[in-house]
């Protein structure tokens, strides 16, 4: 008689899924575990397989959306004076049945307006991309026009006049790098905060300023020195061709050059910057001079402009040139911002401070006009930080 034997339960499960050994002997069960976690990766695989094409386009929409806010905020400065543009242009046709957009002289104004901020805030620009801040910088220019103008007229004695003007210029610079050189000095070796610092140098160079003047403004006597202030090439003023030349020069000096990008790792991560190497004492010692000599040309072109040295020159731009750097999207935290977009905040301000004269509108506005400006800048660029920060959370 032949005996049939039967297994039931785990053994004929296990042998219905590992199937008969050699020798027709049936192998022993694997248990419900091992069995589950067998199953547990190709069931996982199969929901990815059916989620993972969903999921994918989520984050791609996410990485435009993250763009275009970035977009947004770079350019920021640049759409605020498109819109101060068409609002001038607006209201000068509508009170005025005039334009605003297609006069020559406005925008030759403008131009001039603009100079002295801006020579201001291209210094200013890479002291607030390294993380620091510069309050000087404003009778650092009255004391270089002061000097200017003293210089140039001793020189006028002895020096034929074009030579005579030149060396002024060369004497408001280099003078302006004495206060520049003592910023750095007592900001990198001696870790004196820049706010502090920086505040320190403000009354020394005014005290001083005032004291060469004697309290008054020095007139300048020198024919070239005044036309290079008033004058224009093919309608262009002198004034704005050599502060183009500088600014492009300062442009190429932060986005090209090693000292440029040194400056970005200073003001992203000081930490990070000295593990890799850089000299950082003696960049911001170098760095601070360059603001100041950036200062000493705005008050050159100053006295040029008005025939005249005063030490109070620069105080109403100081804050105006801090202004043109936040708008023009750095960020005060440092690690960020770029001379073009200086530039525009810069023509901000001056659109500003001249569209309002422009229209016959009392010129007590701009000040509020240029703060609602200042605050929307400084609530964009916390929006965009508060974005960034979230999808690097995420």
């Amino acid at each position: 008689m032949t005996t049939t034997t039967t297994t039931s339960g785990p053994s004929q499960a296990g042998a219905q899924t590992n199937g008969a050994q050699p020798g027709g002997v049936q192998p022993e069960a694997a248990p419900a575990s091992q069995v589950a976690s067998q199953a547990a990766p190709q069931a996982a695989s199969q929901v990815a397989s059916q989620v993972a094409p969903h999921v994918a386009p989520q984050a791609d929409h996410a990485d435009q959306a993250k763009t275009i806010v970035t977009y947004i905020a770079q350019l920021r400065a640049w759409l605020f004076l498109a819109a101060l543009i068409v609002i001038f242009e607006a209201w000068a046709r509508i009170a005025f049945d005039g334009t605003f957009v297609g006069s020559p002289f406005n925008w030759q104004s403008i131009a001039i307006f603009a100079v002295a901020p801006l020579l201001l805030a291209v210094g200013q620009t890479f002291v607030i991309i390294s993380g620091g801040i510069d309050l000087s910088t404003g009778f650092i220019m009255g004391l270089a026009a002061v000097i200017a103008a003293h210089v140039t007229n001793l020189s006028g004695l002895y020096l034929p006049l074009p030579l005579a003007m030149l060396v002024g210029i060369a004497a408001a610079v280099l003078s302006a790098t004495i206060p520049g050189l003592i910023n750095g000095l007592l900001i990198s070796r001696l870790r004196i905060p820049p706010f502090i610092g920086t505040l320190g140098m403000f009354g020394v160079a005014r005290g001083t300023a005032f004291l060469l003047a004697g309290g008054t403004t020095v007139p300048v006597r020198n024919d070239y020195f005044a036309m290079l202030g008033n004058g224009r090439f093919y309608g262009v003023p002198y004034l704005v061709i050599v502060s183009a030349v500088f600014v492009l020069v300062m442009h190429y000096l932060l986005s090209q050059t090693r000292f440029g990008q040194h400056n970005y790792a200073i003001g992203a991560n000081a930490q990070a910057a000295r593990r890799a190497g850089i000299d950082i004492k003696g960049h911001i010692l170098r760095l601070y001079m360059l603001s100041a000599m950036c200062a000493g040309l705005g008050g050159a072109l100053y006295a040029a402009r008005f025939t005249a040295g005063a030490a109070q020159a620069g105080e109403p731009l100081l804050l105006d040139s801090v202004a043109a750097v936040v708008i023009g999207g750095a960020s005060l935290f440092g690690g960020s911002g770029s001379i073009l977009g200086t530039i525009a905040g810069s023509l901000v301000i001056a659109v500003i401070q001249y569209g309002l004269v422009f229209v016959d509108v009392e010129p007590f506005w701009q000040f509020i006009a240029v703060g609602i400006v200042i605050i929307i800048s400084v609530l964009i660029d916390q929006a965009q930080r508060r974005f960034s920060g979230a999808k690097q959370d995420e």
